[in-house]
């Protein structure tokens, strides 16, 4: 499977903006799916994610202005911002964690927020 990450650009502080992750083909099982985040000079961070058992677990910096959602029938997922922060500024990624094999990245789309 592959993932293909959109939807990134640059908005003012207090804005929002509308990630999504499209899958190559649907994927009957999985650990996690979901979406992290690396701002410059910072390592990779854990927004986002959707459990296999259907949790949604949010980091808590993003609690109340995030949410994750899925849509089965397209093979997508996505992210919805709000209330945007300029420290949300960063590239994100999506990323699929299956029950066998490695891991999946998207490729990363850029979030700005300026202030």
């Amino acid at each position: 499977v592959q993932l293909q990450a959109s939807g990134g650009g640059t908005v003012q502080a207090g804005g929002s903006l509308r990630l999504s992750c499209a899958l190559s083909r649907s994927v009957d099982s999985w650990n996690v799916m979901g979406w992290w985040r690396q701002a410059p000079g910072t390592q990779r961070e854990q927004v986002a994610i959707i459990t296999g058992d259907d949790r949604r677990i949010y980091k808590d910096a993003v609690k109340g202005r995030f949410t994750i959602s899925r849509d089965v029938a397209k093979n997508t997922f996505d992210l919805q911002m709000n209330s945007l922060k300029p420290e949300d500024t960063a590239i994100y990624y999506c990323a699929l964690v299956p029950r066998t094999g490695s891991d999946v990245w998207g490729q990363g789309t850029l979030v700005t927020v300026s202030s």
